[in-house]
């Protein structure tokens, strides 16, 4: 094996235009610590912060190698009981941000942020495993954790048309829960109907006056809107709020005792600690219910760049994914 390997690092400020993979040592396993050779990437939004905005922060490693979240073989597993060759995904836990993340040929991960891909996925190409394990433990993790999904139970999905949302539908319809998916653009009903959504809503922000009620609300807009998706909520029904595409972080003057509907609940996700019994759980579920995560394009490694540039840009809709099988 090579001493060095094809990365992106940065240390300030990138969008893709000043972005290019470099040659930096492989690094080397050492205790708690796993080696793994990537081959595929699932790239995030908050990567995308990271390169034009985060990597400002003072908790920030300098230089990073982004990515929060990959899958790949281990090469060495130093002093943990898994095997060489075993398939792994790896997610969270501060990778791409206090340690080098999946943006590399090679990813040397904290063993308590990597699991074995189950045998029943096995069988998955190195990209559709690479689109699941930070979008669907998110949606897994809402949808079970949080709002106690049942089949009976209506779910209404906040900003839906989103990788999350995709994902978040596709797990509710595979169980035959009633979806209700709204958006901001009528352009995206579509692609909602495609993945299963059984009402379609255009966003406007108010919708609880609109008469618009679940039992489950799953609220991917964020505070923006969360006010109103607690008012949507039927008599014991749960509210989780898991984004923040709305573009506000905080509720300001937030009363819960006035503003949290008696009989309802309100909880929220953080997917920064994920388990190897829930990730097996949900590549399993993938595979059994042949769940295809929706991709909005595959980049080889070589064209790393280039998948950062169309995230730039903007405008598609699912997960990209770069692969690496040479």
């Amino acid at each position: 094996m090579s001493e060095t390997m094809r990365a992106l690092q940065i240390s300030d400020v990138t969008p893709a235009s000043e972005a290019a993979l470099v040659n930096v040592p492989i690094p080397k396993a050492k205790p708690g610590w796993v080696l793994v050779r990537v081959r595929g990437i699932g790239l995030n939004h908050s990567e995308w912060e990271l390169r034009h905005d985060e990597i400002r922060e003072s908790y920030i490693t300098h230089p990073i190698i982004p990515g929060i979240e990959g899958v790949g073989e281990v090469v060495d597993p130093s002093d943990q009981d898994i095997e060489i060759g075993q398939k792994v995904c790896m997610l969270m836990g501060g990778m791409g941000r206090m340690w080098d993340g999946s943006y590399a040929e090679y990813c040397l991960v904290r063993a308590d942020h990597l699991f074995s891909i189950p045998e029943a996925a096995g069988d998955l190409s190195w990209a559709t495993l690479a689109a699941v394990p930070e979008t669907f433990f998110t949606a897994w993790g809402s949808l079970f954790e949080c709002l106690q999904l049942k089949a009976t139970d209506t779910l209404l999905i906040r900003a839906a048309s989103c990788g999350l949302g995709y994902a978040s539908m596709q797990i509710a319809k595979a169980l035959g829960v009633r979806v209700v998916a709204t958006t901001h653009r009528e352009k995206y009903f579509g692609l909602l109907e495609r993945f299963g959504a059984d009402e379609l809503v255009l966003d406007d922000g108010s919708l609880a006056d609109k008469g618009v009620r679940a039992d489950k609300v799953l609220e991917l807009s964020g505070p923006k809107t969360l006010r109103d998706s607690l008012r949507c909520l039927r008599d014991g029904g749960i509210c989780c709020n898991t984004g923040i595409l709305g573009g506000e972080f905080t509720l300001d003057g937030f009363d819960p005792i006035k503003e949290i509907p008696n009989g309802r609940y309100l909880t929220g996700f953080f997917s920064n600690y994920p388990t190897q019994e829930v990730m097996s759980e949900i590549f399993a579920f993938v595979a059994e219910r042949d769940i295809e995560p929706f991709v909005a394009k595959v980049f080889d490694f070589d064209h790393l760049v280039d998948a950062l540039a169309m995230q730039d840009g903007g405008g598609f809709q699912g997960k990209l994914v770069i692969t690496n099988e040479s």
